[in-house]
C-alpha cells in the first residue's frame, strides 16, 4: 500500500510538471522589414499565437497575414490582394524545435542563446528554416526572439515587374513572443 501510495504522489508530481512546461501565446508580436532602394516597407502584426513545448524544445506559430499593419493602407491592399494573396492563403505557419533543448533551463533565470530548425510555410510554400534566438526566463514567463531573413521568392509569391525595383529580394522578419504558462483547459 505504501508503495501504491508513492507511485500516485510520484506521478501526479510528473503530471503536473510536464502540463507546467507548455507556454503558450496569442499576442506575439511578427515585423517585418523590406529596404529597397526606392521604398522601405514595414509591417507588424500582433496577432500571433504560439505553443512552446518547454520539455521537447518543439515551437509552433501561426500568424493571420490579414492582421500585418501597415503605415499606408493602399501597401497593406496591394499585400493582401496582389503579393501575399492572403484569400488564399489566410496564415503563415512555423513548426518546429530547439536545435539543442538541454541547453536551455525553463526552471532556472536567464537568457540562453539557441538555434531553431522547422518548417515555415509561407503563401502555401513550406521551406526548411534554420534561425538563430533568444529564450529569456524570468520565474514562469519565457520570451522567445529571433531576427532572420527570407527571400521572397522562396514562397514564390510574385512582385509585378512594374514594382519590382521597390521591393528587396529579401525580408528581414523579427519575431518576439511573450510566452505564459499553459493551463489544463486554455
Amino acid at each position: 500500500m505504501r508503495v501504491f501510495s508513492l507511485l500516485i504522489l510520484l506521478s501526479l508530481m510528473v503530471g503536473s510538471s510536464v502540463s507546467a512546461q507548455k507556454y503558450f501565446t496569442r499576442n506575439g508580436k511578427i515585423s517585418f522589414y523590406s529596404d529597397a532602394p526606392i521604398e522601405k516597407i514595414e509591417a507588424h502584426n500582433i496577432q500571433s499565437t504560439s505553443v512552446l513545448d518547454a520539455a521537447t524544445g518543439r515551437m509552433e506559430f501561426a500568424v493571420l497575414i490579414k492582421a500585418f499593419q501597415f503605415e499606408k493602407a493602399l501597401m497593406q491592399e496591394h499585400f493582401n490582394e496582389n503579393y501575399m494573396e492572403s484569400s488564399q492563403f489566410p496564415k503563415a505557419t512555423f513548426k518546429g524545435e530547439i536545435k539543442d533543448p538541454a541547453q536551455v533551463d525553463f526552471e532556472k533565470d536567464g537568457e540562453y542563446q539557441v538555434i531553431v530548425t522547422g518548417d515555415m510555410t509561407i503563401h502555401g510554400v513550406t521551406k526548411p528554416i534554420e534561425a538563430p534566438g533568444l529564450i529569456k526566463v524570468e520565474g514562469e514567463k519565457i520570451t522567445a526572439t529571433s531576427e532572420f531573413e527570407l527571400i521572397v521568392a522562396d514562397y514564390e509569391i510574385k512582385i509585378p515587374a512594374v514594382v519590382r525595383d521597390n521591393i528587396a529580394k529579401t525580408v528581414k522578419v523579427s519575431v518576439e513572443l511573450n510566452y505564459q504558462p499553459l493551463k489544463k483547459g486554455s
